[in-house]
């Protein structure tokens, strides 16, 4: 965008976006000032524009924008863009009842990244988009599906951060643009990541370190701030009231070994070494950890997130799910405690194996539960042995205040693979 941006441009937007470019005659109504009314002859009319607004009130105006016009109006001048980035714009949006919790479901194939939109309370159905990198992207990266087929993904206001393991992409899920953002400091793969006070963290995923990295997009610099007590590998992360809980996964082989794959420890691989049924937890504010935790009645955590100053965590126990809520509220005389709540009802040819994983997603007061397919069922599709009757992309919601379950609209079959964030915007 060149200098000229610096200054509003009028062209090609709405009478609200015209009038932030100030008019030019308005100088002659100046020096020619016409009284208002007979009664006030002394009164003069004084036309005043958006752009002469001081920032606190155009932002009032900006937040009350619909939501169909707020994809443009970053493309204003380079004041709004700037405002609409801000944390003020974000907290009137939700002061004033116009900030949607959205889940996003987001896949690569080759060099091109799938969303599908969905809001609970008002879609029907999913909403499929495409977003083409940069320029800037396509350079850097390359084929943005190699780098990211194992990305987490984590959202702060309205962008999605997609987290691969030596490279990150920032999803603007307004204008559609994907931008290159520095990668970690330690390579990682099936890491956990959570989002607090607007800064990302991430752990696990790592044999040879046990550091926990935080980024922060406002200085767009990842820096160490820990080293986890634990090193996991296949864990999940959650985050609520400024604690960051690295829950389940596994490290195989001893101090210094590499990981070994899934399948040489479902043979039985000597030296295993589970957590898949803990957490620890990390107190960002303090930077310090504290007393790891254990979900009841042992299994394996497959899947987790936070949702209404909980963690819900799903485990695996072979042959059945148990569903948990965790107390996250510090200052509630029962944080930490763990309850039990209703199973997720699976439809019979879900059959818990290696070929299934669940990704959950706290949307509101409410918890999204996504089964799609793993790594494994390649291989059996290649085979051709695979004619289960398993369709990716069963939906399931539970009611956080009803505790109830009900079935949600299946995922588009555009995606695959899918890593699922909420978005307020």
């Amino acid at each position: 965008m060149s200098s000229s941006s610096d200054s509003c441009n009028s062209r090609h937007f709405s009478w609200l976006m015209k009038s932030c470019f100030p008019d030019p005659h308005h100088h002659l109504h100046l020096h020619h000032p016409q009284p208002c009314s007979t009664a006030a002859p002394t009164t003069t009319c004084t036309a005043t524009t958006i752009s002469s607004l001081p920032d606190d009130l155009l932002l009032e105006c900006l937040a009350r924008a619909s939501h169909s016009s707020l994809p443009s109006l970053p493309f204003v001048c380079r004041r709004w863009a700037h405002l609409l980035d801000s944390k003020d714009f974000h907290s009137l949006r939700r002061h004033h009842n116009l900030l949607h919790f959205t889940l996003f479901s987001v896949s690569i194939h080759n060099s091109t990244l799938f969303t599908a939109s969905h809001r609970l309370d008002f879609d029907s159905s999913w909403r499929v988009s495409s977003f083409l990198p940069s320029d800037d992207a396509v350079t850097q990266h390359g084929s943005l599906h190699s780098l990211f087929s194992h990305s987490r993904v984590a959202a702060i206001g309205r962008k999605i951060y997609i987290i691969g393991r030596t490279a990150m992409l920032r999803c603007d899920t307004w204008t559609g643009t994907l931008v290159p953002k520095p990668g970690m400091l330690v390579q990682r793969k099936k890491f956990a990541v959570g989002v607090l006070g607007g800064k990302i963290y991430v752990a696990g995923g790592c044999s040879r370190s046990a550091e926990v990295e935080e980024y922060d997009p406002l200085e767009n610099l990842w820096r160490v701030v820990s080293h986890a007590p634990r090193r996991r590998y296949g864990c999940v992360g959650a985050a609520v009231d400024g604690l960051f809980y690295v829950i389940g996964g596994l490290r195989i082989g001893n101090s210094g070994n590499e990981w070994l794959s899934l399948s040489s420890w479902a043979a039985g691989a000597e030296a295993v070494h589970l957590y898949a049924s803990s957490m620890d937890v990390y107190d960002v504010a303090a930077r310090s950890w504290l007393r790891s935790r254990s979900v009841p009645g042992g299994g394996c955590v497959v899947a987790a997130c936070a949702a209404g100053g909980h963690v819900y965590v799903l485990s695996s126990h072979a042959v059945e799910l148990s569903f948990w809520r965790f107390n996250g509220i510090r200052n509630s005389s029962s944080f930490g405690e763990w309850c039990r709540i209703k199973s997720p009802p699976l439809p019979a040819q879900v059959r818990l194996d290696s070929s299934v994983r669940f990704c959950c997603i706290g949307v509101g007061e409410k918890v999204v539960l996504i089964q799609v397919m793993g790594c494994i069922d390649d291989l059996l599709r290649r085979s051709g042995r695979n004619e289960r009757g398993l369709k990716e992309g069963l939906v399931l919601i539970y009611d956080c205040t009803a505790g109830e379950w009900s079935r949600g609209a299946d995922l588009p079959e555009v995606i695959r693979r899918a890593a699922c964030v909420c978005v307020e915007c």
